[in-house]
């Protein structure tokens, strides 16, 4: 074979390379999904937080205490039944059934009007089956006038900003108390649980989707504060988006694409938690007297509950439809009894079912965040902000450019003055540029915000990645110039098991702050470790590849 035609069957490996093709593919998928633009100046998907773009940063605490109860169920009957219907007499009581007698008989739905257990009356003898949790539960919501929540072992979460004083005072109208710890101090904090701090953190998401604004940061400190960074958005605005409550209604389908509004979600007075029910994914919601009868009516009136599929209940968050079904048939019958008997509804509780299944187990969870969007589990109080005015956001976001390109700038000064060869000079600079573009590439992809510690990660991985690079180059030349394939593939393997420990080394030290990380060091983490992992599984084999061809 002629020495050209050698060449020429180099460059065809090279371009055929496996290596080379994982690498130009992955900067294509970069380009595209960055999609930089110019109309009136240079844009692109990249998004930026609040320190290269300005905005306002909340800080807000969830409120609610968690307490431990001690209470007798009888006794909370006794008080609350004599209160309605005079003094009544405990005939026998467990933590499962309580029997009295009443002065007057009584029917079964004035005793159900209280609650509190299934009743069964036998004249003016009453047997109430209760649940001890429930009925502690039930009743400190109704005094307190908030939601409460049975966490096991005699505690409680009581959503709502209340005083340890006031709790007692509640407990002490039933002979009851707040729990006492080993060293006899009161079981009293202010916390709500992790699984109410993740519902408010996605219920916070959704609302700040259905604005407009995706992938906010919303970091969980303690047991009760939530920090929430919204670039580009004043300080009003991110009151008004995260302290006030979204716009909740359900509408009924009348004639094909026609709807009529049905009730607001003020109406909604409880959402349960997704389950699975009949062999398929549900959640169940309560609306008031009000929205229960306007519901009845809506039902008959269009003829929902004659033929359900063409008439269909729609829920709108935000004048955007998150669920859309027919009527079930036990549920059609039902409305429409009520409204033959003209029956008012106190309330009335549904359930939408959204099928089996993962699909239906996602679509569920989705659905139950949007039923409780704008109804928060607890209360928020903002007991912080902060704001980054977008004029100093920009001069950060030149500052940070600039520092990059200082820092290739001073890396290819280096190089050059080690090799003094542009033929390593040139593809090494390029390596490390392609590097940050493909960074780039991937904090587009999934919408992550570019801060200073993200730039400083950026920057972090240019210096280790530079590292390797000369690592590659030293161990490629052998005396200073090219070795044998058969000496040139074992020093090159050798170079990368100092490059692949190196990586290794630096992920793991980066781990504790991807998971244990508070705000900016967790995005300086996943900046560094995703940056590495791209640097050693595409960039660099590349880079050996080609350093080869151009020094031959």
């Amino acid at each position: 074979m002629a020495p050209a035609e050698a060449k020429g069957a180099e460059n065809m490996k090279l371009h055929k390379d496996f290596r080379v093709i994982v690498y130009v593919i992955a900067m294509l998928l970069a380009l595209i999904v960055i999609h930089p633009t110019y109309d009136d100046g240079l844009s692109s998907n990249l998004q930026y937080g609040l320190d290269l773009e300005g905005g306002t940063s909340l800080q807000l605490k969830l409120e609610g205490v968690i307490a431990g109860v001690e209470a007798d169920p009888a006794q909370i009957i006794e008080e609350e039944y004599s209160d309605a219907f005079g003094e009544i007499e405990i005939i026998e009581a467990s933590e499962t059934e309580v029997i009295f007698r009443t002065p007057e008989p009584l029917n079964k739905d004035e005793i159900d009007a209280i609650g509190y257990g299934s009743v069964h009356v036998r004249d003016n003898e009453v047997t109430l089956t209760i649940n001890k949790e429930y009925v502690i539960q039930a009743y400190l919501s109704r005094y307190l006038e908030c939601e409460v929540v049975y966490l096991g072992s005699n505690m409680y979460e009581i959503r709502s900003a209340i005083g340890e004083s006031e709790l007692s005072d509640v407990l002490a109208e039933v002979g009851g108390s707040i729990a006492t710890d080993m060293r006899g101090k009161p079981v009293f904090r202010d916390a709500v649980t992790k699984e109410t701090q993740k519902t408010t953190e996605a219920i916070l998401s959704e609302k700040l989707n259905i604005w407009g604004l995706k992938d906010v940061p919303i970091t969980p400190v303690e047991d009760n504060i939530l920090m929430v960074d919204l670039a580009g958005v004043d300080l009003d605005t991110a009151m008004e988006i995260v302290a006030t409550p979204g716009k909740f209604e359900i509408r009924i389908q009348t004639t094909e694409n026609e709807t009529e509004h049905v009730t607001w979600g003020d109406h909604i007075t409880a959402v349960d938690i997704p389950k699975m029910r009949d062999g398929a994914w549900g959640v169940g919601f309560t609306v008031d007297g009000v929205g229960a009868n306007a519901i009845r009516d809506a039902a008959v009136e269009s003829g929902a509950v004659d033929d359900p599929e063409a008439h269909e209940l729609i829920m709108l968050l935000d004048d955007e439809v998150i669920y859309s079904a027919p009527l079930a048939s036990e549920l059609a019958e039902s409305l429409q009894e009520l409204y033959d008997k003209n029956q008012d509804v106190p309330s009335y509780a549904l359930v939408a079912t959204t099928g089996a299944g993962d699909v239906g187990k996602e679509t569920v969870e989705q659905l139950y965040i949007h039923l409780r969007a704008g109804a928060l589990p607890v209360e928020v109080d903002v007991i912080g902000s902060w704001q980054v005015p977008a004029a100093l956001g920009a001069q950060f976001k030149e500052q940070t450019i600039l520092a990059g390109i200082l820092a290739l700038l001073m890396v290819a000064l280096t190089i050059f003055l080690r090799y003094h060869q542009k033929n390593i000079l040139i593809p090494m600079v390029a390596t490390s540029v392609s590097e940050v573009f493909m960074i780039l590439g991937f904090a587009a992809a999934i919408g992550w915000q570019l801060d200073l510690p993200a730039i400083a990660g950026i920057i972090a991985v240019i210096g280790t990645g530079i590292d390797h690079l000369v690592i590659i180059t030293d161990e490629v030349l052998y005396e200073g110039r090219m070795p044998s394939k058969k000496v040139y593939l074992s020093r090159i393997a050798r170079a990368f098991a100092i490059i692949f420990a190196a990586a290794t080394t630096t992920i793991i030290a980066m781990s504790p702050l991807l998971f244990m990380g508070f705000g900016a060091l967790k995005g300086f983490a996943i900046t560094t470790i995703v940056g590495v992992l791209i640097g050693v599984l595409i960039a660099r084999p590349v880079y050996g590849r080609v350093i080869r061809e151009l020094l031959e």
